[in-house]
């Protein structure tokens, strides 16, 4: 039996329960899934891979890519006789005129090097004369039209790679079919109770499947196994689990991202809490961007799903156990090495009496400390370099 410094009984966590989050400070707070969460129309969210997969599928192949010699495309406006005349610009490839999307512009812009916003603002007859003959005195290459129906999706250069949402979709769902864990839709941290609730249902308003007519974004965790890493001050287990993110437009508007990470709740603003070891990977969509995902992304999922708990909570072991300290002013001449000033030195080492209730001597110590402190800086590439810091604290100590 465990018992908190209440005389409180704390029960065994058994897979699948809820559990009380315990560490929510630990760690950072990121708002990758919270952006996107908030920013979703509820026509872009999705309550399953399965009806994921089948939209994207069913746009991309709505789709048809055309590869045509940039000075066989030509920008075409009416005669400038109203306002709405004025804003009227089509693209004419393949004997067909096409409505450009706002994305489309922007990267038909790019390619002839003309500033986009500024081209916004010009009536369309002008638009159309400067970019035909910026098309003109381009050099010869081919173009990579994307289109559906009589609109442009898409237009870029002939080094585009273009890796298909739904081939995105269909890997995550092959990696989570297949795995050892129970990947899902995460639940939600009651902020009354802070009880995190692994089952809570998943709805519209709490779904983490997403995908417009430009992008696709998946957030899956295995929250029914959480890892236990340590116990806090009172007692109460620190549970972590694990959890991914991956992101890709096969409009160009993104590059394909894979990150996976350790965290210790969502809420139901779908901020992840508590996150521990973020790493991503990134593929640019060049040339061999499809071949490079089959060989990088995938195996990259497998590698993290597969891999031991044992190797969380060991390398948090080895890293409450570096000790880096043994009074305060070694503790601050550590951190002064790692370039935080007297001053910052000093409001970590207080953070940490504070949040962990003892002094600040091992490389958990200081990572847990300069978490806490970055969290009061309101500056996103301040608290960044800072939580940077703390992480390659905590790496090399647990490497």
């Amino acid at each position: 039996m465990l018992i908190d410094q209440t005389g409180r009984e704390l029960p065994e966590h058994k897979p699948g329960n809820a559990f009380k989050v315990a560490n929510l400070n630990g760690g950072t707070a990121r708002h990758d899934l919270a952006k996107q969460w908030i920013a979703r129309p509820h026509d872009q969210r999705f309550l399953n891979l399965d009806s994921l997969f089948q939209h994207t599928k069913a746009r991309a192949d709505s789709a048809v890519e055309t590869k045509l010699p940039n000075r066989r495309f030509e920008l075409t406006a009416p005669e400038a006789t109203s306002k709405a005349s004025m804003q009227e610009l089509g693209l004419t490839f393949g004997g067909k005129e096409f409505a450009m999307s706002n994305w489309a512009f922007g990267q038909l812009c790019g390619l002839t090097k003309s500033p986009a916003g500024f081209m916004r603002e010009l009536p369309s007859q002008l638009v159309s004369d400067t970019l035909n003959y910026r098309l003109a005195v381009r050099k010869s290459e081919e173009i990579k039209a994307y289109s559906s129906g009589n609109e442009l999706l898409a237009i870029t250069g002939p080094d585009y790679g273009r890796i298909f949402d739904h081939d995105v979709v269909k890997a995550v769902q092959e990696f989570t079919e297949t795995s050892q864990h129970n990947w899902k839709i995460p639940g939600v941290m009651d902020w009354s109770t802070m009880i995190y609730d692994p089952k809570s249902p998943v709805t519209k308003d709490t779904t983490t499947l997403f995908a417009s007519d430009r992008d696709v974004f998946m957030f899956m965790v295995d929250d029914l196994n959480p890892i236990e890493v340590g116990r806090t001050k009172d007692g109460s287990p620190d549970l972590m689990f694990r959890g991914f993110y991956v992101t890709n437009s096969e409009v160009g508007a993104s590059a394909l991202k894979l990150a996976a990470f350790y965290l210790r709740a969502v809420c139901c603003n779908r901020i992840m809490w508590g996150v521990e070891g973020f790493e991503e990977m990134t593929i640019r969509h060049t040339r061999y961007a499809p071949e490079r995902f089959m060989e990088m992304a995938r195996p990259a999922l497998n590698s993290f799903a597969s891999g031991s708990s044992l190797k969380l909570r060991e390398g948090v072991a080895r890293a409450k156990a570096a000790k880096v300290a043994d009074n305060d002013d070694d503790a601050i001449e550590f951190l002064q090495n790692r370039k935080f000033s007297k001053s910052k030195a000093a409001e970590i080492l207080a953070a940490v009496e504070n949040e962990e209730g003892r002094k600040a001597r091992t490389a958990w110590d200081m990572a847990q400390g300069i978490t806490a402190l970055a969290r009061s800086i309101p500056y996103n590439d301040e608290r960044v370099a800072m939580e940077t810091e703390g992480r390659r604290i905590l790496d090399k100590a647990a490497a």
